[in-house]
């Protein structure tokens, strides 16, 4: 497979922006849900959520309603504050101090 270092999703082929564009609007949903909104083939899914998985943007957890299928939902993207300290809060005497 090829290098998907500094790969976004802006790099990936159509068929894969879809299928992120179908999770983002449908939330998690099975590849045969996936295959039925998108209207693509079962394969084109499969690669296209193996290289949303590879950048890290698609999760895939058990489907509890049918063990033998997955789950696959895009990943919780860590908000970034400003001044790019990762969006964790500034404790309460940093924000305070004069």
């Amino acid at each position: 497979m090829s290098e998907t270092d500094g790969e976004d999703i802006t790099d990936l082929p159509p068929s894969a922006k879809l299928v992120y564009k179908v999770l983002e609007y449908d939330g998690p949903l099975t590849q045969k849900q996936i295959v039925e909104e998108s209207m693509l083939s079962a394969r084109t899914v499969r690669y296209a959520l193996e290289r949303l998985s590879d950048i890290g943007t698609v999760d895939e957890n058990i489907y509890f309603a049918d063990a033998r299928q997955s789950l696959y939902r895009i990943t919780e993207a860590e908000p970034v504050a400003a001044d790019g300290s990762g969006g964790e809060p500034a404790s309460k005497d940093a924000c305070c101090a004069e």
